[in-house]
C-alpha cells in the first residue's frame, strides 16, 4: 500500500495561507484566506488557542497556498515565494514558532520533487531514474532498518572549545515533528508551484512503487547537482556507515574506477581538479543544462570546474563570521583528508591566532563561503605573500554538491544520449536491483 508522509514546509511567528476548497478542522469547514499567529506558546486561530491544528482536505483536488516560503536556505539562490500544495495541512506550535507540515501520499510528493529538483522538461529516462532514487531515499529513511544504522548526529560534533578539531555532518534524521523537510537539506519539495509536465507524470507512473534494493534492503540513494567527474562515498559526507552501492564511480563509461588515479592523494587530486576530464557531467550543452536547472540554479553554469579568488580580508572575515572563531589572518588552508572524488573531508585552517581541523565536506563549504562553496573538491593556492601572510587565496574546484550517488547533470546527459533509466541507475549505484514495493 502506498504510504503517506509528513513534509515540513516552513516555520514562522505568523502563517498566512489560503485554503482552496473545503477543509475540515474540529468538525468545522474552512475555505479561503486564513491567518495563524504564535502567542503564549500556542497557535492563535479564529480567536482560540491550540497546540496543533490539522486541516483535512475533503477532496483530493483541494489545495492550500502558503505565503513567503523560503527556499534554498543559506545557499546562493535563497529567496522567498508563495507555494501551493495538495493534501492535508498541519500546524504545530514548537520552538516559539508555528511549524507548517504537509501530509501527502508518496507518489504525489514525488511529482513535486521531480519538478522542483530540476526542470520538468528534462529527458524522460533521466526523470524516471530520479523518480526511483527519490522514492528510494524517502522510503529507506522511513524504515526501521535505516534508523538502526543511524548514529546520533550530536556524537559527531566536536565542542568548539576544542582548539584542534571540529567535525560535523548534516543528516535528515534530526527532524522530529515530520519525516522530511521541503528544502535542499532533504529533497526540494515545492508543492504544485513548479509546472508538472506529462513527462514528469509519465516518469512517476511508469516507475510507481519502484525502488533500488541492495541485499534485500531499500537503498539510501543520494544525488547531487554535479559530481565533477567522480562520485564520493557516503561516509565521507555523512555518518560513518559504509554502503557498498555508494562507492566511487568515474562518470565516464570508457574509464573504470580500477584504472583511475587515487584522488585521495593530494597530487592526484590537484591534477584532476586542474584538468577537464571527459565525463558525462562535463557538458556545456545549453539545452541539457536548461532542462536540469531551475531558474535560480541557472545563475551559475560553470560548476564542473570553477574558481573563487579571496583577498586576505575576505577569507579571514568569512571564516570568522561562519565559524564564530577569530583565526586572525589566515596563513594556510591545508587539506588533511580527501575522499575518493578529491573532495576534502578534513581541512586544517591555520591562522595567526588559532588553527583547527574542520569537517565534514558540508561544514567546510559553509565555513569558506558567504553561502556554500559549490563543493569541497578544491585546491588552494596562495599569492602575494607579505611578511608571511598571503594576501590572496585562489580556490579551484570541481563539481557542485557532495557528489554521492547519482550525478544529476551526468544522468541528464546519459538520458539525452539514449541510455535507459535502469542503465543510468546501475552506472551510479553499484550492484543494485530494482524492485516494486507497491
Amino acid at each position: 500500500m502506498e504510504p503517506s508522509i509528513s513534509v515540513g514546509i516552513m516555520s514562522a511567528k505568523q502563517i498566512e495561507f489560503s485554503l482552496n476548497g473545503n477543509f475540515v478542522f474540529a468538525d468545522q469547514h474552512f475555505t479561503g484566506k486564513q491567518t495563524a499567529d504564535f502567542a503564549n506558546g500556542k497557535i492563535v486561530f479564529c480567536g482560540n488557542e491550540y497546540e496543533q491544528i490539522s486541516f483535512c482536505a475533503l477532496d483530493e483536488t483541494n489545495s492550500f497556498e502558503l505565503k513567503n516560503v523560503t527556499i534554498g536556505i543559506n545557499f546562493h539562490w535563497e529567496q522567498q515565494e508563495n507555494q501551493r500544495f495538495e493534501g492535508d495541512l498541519k500546524l504545530i506550535a514548537e520552538n516559539d514558532e508555528i511549524t507548517v507540515i504537509n501530509i501527502i501520499k508518496v507518489e504525489k510528493y514525488l511529482l513535486s520533487v521531480i519538478s522542483s529538483e530540476m526542470s520538468a522538461g528534462a529527458p524522460l529516462e533521466f526523470l524516471k531514474a530520479h523518480a526511483v532514487i527519490s522514492r528510494s531515499w524517502l522510503l529507506a529513511n522511513l524504515t526501521e532498518q535505516n534508523h538502526a544504522n543511524k548514529t546520533n548526529n550530536e556524537l559527531l560534533i566536536s565542542d568548539l572549545s576544542n582548539k584542534n578539531r571540529y567535525i560535523k555532518y548534516y543528516e535528515r534524521d534530526n527532524h522530529i515533528s515530520f519525516d522530511v523537510c521541503a528544502d535542499d537539506h532533504c529533497q526540494r519539495y515545492q508543492g504544485t508551484t513548479r509546472a508538472t509536465t506529462h513527462a514528469v507524470r509519465q516518469a512517476i507512473e511508469s516507475t510507481r512503487g519502484e525502488v533500488l534494493m541492495y541485499e534485500n534492503q531499500i537503498c539510501d540513494a543520494r544525488f547531487s547537482k554535479c559530481c565533477g567527474g567522480a562520485s564520493e562515498i557516503f561516509e565521507n559526507c555523512w555518518a560513518d556507515v559504509n554502503y557498498p552501492y555508494l562507492t566511487k564511480v568515474i562518470d565516464n563509461k570508457a574509464i573504470t574506477n580500477e584504472i583511475s588515479s587515487d584522488l585521495s592523494i593530494e597530487q592526484n587530486a590537484r591534477e584532476w581538479i586542474n584538468s577537464s576530464p571527459a565525463s558525462f557531467c562535463n557538458t556545456s550543452d545549453k539545452k541539457i543544462l536548461s532542462q536540469i536547472l531551475n531558474n535560480y540554479d541557472k545563475e551559475t553554469d560553470d560548476f564542473f570546474r570553477w574558481t573563487i579568488v579571496y583577498s586576505q580580508k575576505q577569507i579571514s572575515e568569512i571564516i570568522a563570521k561562519k565559524s564564530g572563531i577569530d583565526f586572525g589572518n589566515i596563513l594556510d588552508l591545508i587539506p588533511v583528508k580527501r575522499g575518493v572524488s578529491a573532495r576534502i573531508v578534513e581541512l586544517e585552517i591555520v591562522g595567526t591566532k588559532r588553527q583547527m581541523i574542520v569537517g565534514k565536506e558540508l561544514e567546510i563549504r559553509r565555513w569558506l563561503s558567504e553561502t556554500h562553496l559549490y563543493s569541497s573538491a578544491f585546491t588552494v593556492d596562495k599569492k602575494d605573500i607579505a611578511d608571511g601572510i598571503p594576501q590572496q587565496f585562489i580556490l579551484t574546484g570541481a563539481g557542485w554538491g557532495h557528489g554521492v550517488g547519482l550525478c544529476q547533470t551526468g544522468a541528464a546527459v546519459m538520458g539525452a544520449k539514449g541510455y535507459p533509466y535502469s542503465e543510468i541507475l546501475r552506472h551510479y549505484f553499484i550492484n543494485i536491483e530494482l524492485a516494486k514495493l507497491y
